[in-house]
């Protein structure tokens, strides 16, 4: 048993070399660095030069009382994290217990109790691993302990001044010099950090102050700002009205994320060249430390990195973890492995100790990091943002459709059976309009349109059966718009009666007309592009003027049509795509929000959100969900929730209350159903959300 773990030590030990070469290769730098490495060497070593220490027939060493405490205290998630050690495994530990000595614990590692001896050794790298994170966590409250100080005594001293390159005609607000004062600390003190204050902070401006500051103190660059597309033009925009004086060119300084993974040139050339800063917009697209695109970015050549982000902490620890490794490598790429093991690992119990110390943990780690702050702390100035929830009755033929499609889902067969995700999409699209299936044009119709389409001069060398066979997969909406292309079949156009004919829609008839009538203005979101479709004939119908905006629009027209809806106050309402639309746009000229439907992950609701409620806005906005009643969105709402709850236990002292309520069991029974898993239920929602969290970056729209 000893010699194969002496043998796994020496690979472990190689592996860890070939870490710390590769994170001093990314020519990141930090104080610590070197303290860092001969700490990890001096914890590898500690365990390592210690075979002899486990033989069970020597006396008691330090490493043994370490394990036998281990075994005795313990929970059942830290027992699950020994390689080989299930749940059932951890918890007949628990039963054997206590352990008052080294043989006592010996004796009870035999087949007959399920149990093997090699659980011993993986007991010893937990507990190593351990150590790293643990060292890890004090080098971190060392650097948070200086840094807290040093932002401490600039505020007492109210000594932080506008770079003078920025423009006299702007002033940065207080909260915005001081993430000013916290980035330049962070350059100090050779850091690098991520900016996560929440969203409509001005997050854009404060970093085009702190190149400014750089530049005025001699770093001229060059810089590199990656950013996604539908912010570009605004980039452009904040850094010629805000710092003139910035040399500025669009794919050298401001670089948009798919050109920095589109191909080897493009790659080959940010690996090359070398930078000072790189800054990341919308940072929390390098969540995943195993995506492509992660790993592209991770080579481009840069001696700081800056990410900005309003949702640093949307999904999980292991994301946040994802991050930092991003933004300092040379501090966490070392201890990664045991990282990713600590805040990977499921809770098998609900709101378990272990789980709050994760987080404790994580806290801890990520404070010297990363600054937030939120409106309600630093803007007080700011107009309130007012939410409520309104739950639509579905329409009579929509409410009778959605029962049908929820029985048809709950009665398929093994074969038939639909994974969950699709099941849920299904129900999204007949909870929110009932044209987004094929429901009103039958096979008979579609036989019948095919045979008519042959008098079209585009098809009058067609198959009918290949042109049904299409029809069949469009939804009615879809089909609707083909009757109004082609006059052939223009006499199966549908009523607009039938098109106007969902809960949502006459919600929204009355809703738009009480808020035309107080002077108020509307942004619109849903999350999917045919939503957008089918609302636009709604609004033709009212005779409201609109705009629209959505992933398909080019990117030179966007800025067009953001200055036409913020100049021209009788367009009334603002249509988004929720993704499209959520990111660096400002829509402060609006002051109510609609989500026509909500998105999975709630931080991209947000987003949407706070293009209205952001700095420069007068008027209390208002924030209104559309949320089908007794349908799937009750359940997303559901999950919403608990997703935002993460966030708020990363970001507050005090423990929050449990939220998975019976509410949630009650909500999530409707999924359970149709899955045909509702005996047994689980003991908990909590289990169950956990595995449905997983899905929502599954579910795609439906363009």
């Amino acid at each position: 048993m000893l010699s194969r773990f002496a043998s796994g030590t020496s690979i472990a030990k190689k592996q860890a070399v070939e870490r710390k070469k590769a994170a001093r290769a990314s020519e990141e730098h930090v104080s610590s660095e070197e303290e860092n490495a001969d700490e990890e060497d001096m914890v590898s070593s500690e365990f390592e030069e210690s075979d002899d220490e486990l033989d069970t027939k020597g006396g008691m060493t330090d490493l043994k009382k370490e394990i036998l405490a281990f075994f005795q205290d313990a929970s059942i998630d830290e027992l699950s994290l020994i390689a080989g050690c299930s749940v059932k495994k951890a918890q007949k530990i628990v039963e054997l217990r206590p352990f008052n000595t080294w043989d006592s614990l010996i004796d009870v590692f035999h087949k007959d109790n399920g149990l093997s001896e090699d659980l011993l050794l993986g007991c010893r790298v937990v507990l190593k691993e351990r150590k790293v994170v643990r060292g890890l966590m004090s080098k971190c409250e060392t650097i948070s302990f200086k840094m807290v100080k040093q932002v401490t005594e600039v505020m007492e001293r109210d000594t932080v001044k506008q770079p003078s390159l920025i423009n006299s005609q702007f002033q940065l607000k207080p909260y915005q010099l001081i993430g000013l004062k916290w980035l330049l600390l962070l350059h100090d003190h050779n850091l690098s950090g991520i900016l996560a204050d929440e969203m409509g902070l001005g997050k854009t401006i404060q970093a085009i102050a702190f190149l400014a500051q750089l530049y005025e103190d001699g770093i001229e660059g060059p810089h590199l700002i990656t950013v996604p597309a539908s912010t570009l033009d605004n980039w452009v925009r904040e850094l010629k009205m805000w710092c003139p004086s910035l040399n500025v060119l669009v794919y050298y300084v401001l670089l948009l994320y798919n050109l920095a993974i589109g191909n080897e040139s493009d790659r080959s050339l940010f690996r090359k060249l070398r930078l000072n800063y790189a800054i990341f917009d919308e940072g929390h697209m390098l969540k995943n430390m195993n995506s492509l695109r992660y790993r592209h970015l991770m080579a481009i050549n840069a001696e700081h990195r800056l990410l900005l982000t309003g949702t640093p902490l949307q999904n999980n620890l292991l994301e946040l973890m994802s991050l930092l490794n991003f933004i300092m490598p040379s501090m966490f790429s070392s201890s990664t492995t045991q990282l990713s093991k600590m805040f990977s690992m499921k809770s098998y119990e609900e709101q378990s100790r272990f789980e709050r110390d994760r987080i404790s943990q994580a806290k801890l780690i990520m404070k010297p990091f990363i600054l937030r702050r939120v409106k309600s702390e630093v803007l007080q100035q700011l107009p309130v943002k007012e939410e409520r929830i309104e739950f639509c009755a579905m329409s009579e033929k929509q409410q009778n459709l959605y029962q049908t499609l929820f029985k048809k889902l709950k009665a398929s067969t093994s074969g038939e059976k639909r994974e969950l995700c699709n099941v849920m999409m299904q129900l999204r699209k007949m909870a929110n309009h009932p044209l987004l299936h094929r429901q009103y044009y039958t096979t008979d119709k579609l036989k019948a349109m095919s045979k008519l389409m042959l008098k079209e001069p585009t098809h009058f060398d067609a198959d009918a059966a290949l042109i049904q066979e299409d029809m069949e997969v469009m939804s009615d909406f879809e089909l609707h718009r083909l009757c109004q292309q082609y006059t052939s079949i223009s006499s199966y156009q549908l009523e607009t009666n039938l098109v106007l004919d969902s809960g949502k829609f006459h919600h929204l008839t009355e809703l738009l007309a009480s808020l035309k009538d107080k002077g108020d203005r509307v942004v619109l979101f849903s999350q999917f592009t045919m939503m957008l479709d089918i609302v636009e004939v709604l609004m033709r119908h009212l005779k409201h003027r609109y705009v629209r905006l959505d992933g398909s629009t080019p990117i030179a027209d966007r800025i067009v049509l953001i200055d036409e809806y913020n100049t021209d106050p009788d367009i009334f309402v603002f249509l988004l795509s929720t993704r499209a639309g959520g990111l660096g746009i400002n829509l402060t000229s609006a002051n109510v929000v609609i989500l026509h439907d909500i998105d999975c992950n709630p931080y991209n609701d947000k987003q949407a959100e706070d293009r209205c409620h952001r700095v420069g806005q007068t008027r209390t906005v208002q924030v209104i969900k559309l949320i089908s009643k007794d349908s799937i969105e009750d359940c997303i709402l559901q999950l919403g929730q608990k997703k935002l709850k993460l966030e708020q236990d990363m970001t507050t002292a005090e423990e929050s209350e449990n939220m998975c309520t019976h509410s949630n069991t009650t909500a999530f029974t409707h999924i359970m159903e149709i899955m045909g898993v509702l005996e047994p239920f689980p003991a908990t929602c909590h289990q169950f959300i956990t595995g449905l969290t997983s899905i929502h970056s599954h579910i795609h729209t439906y363009e």
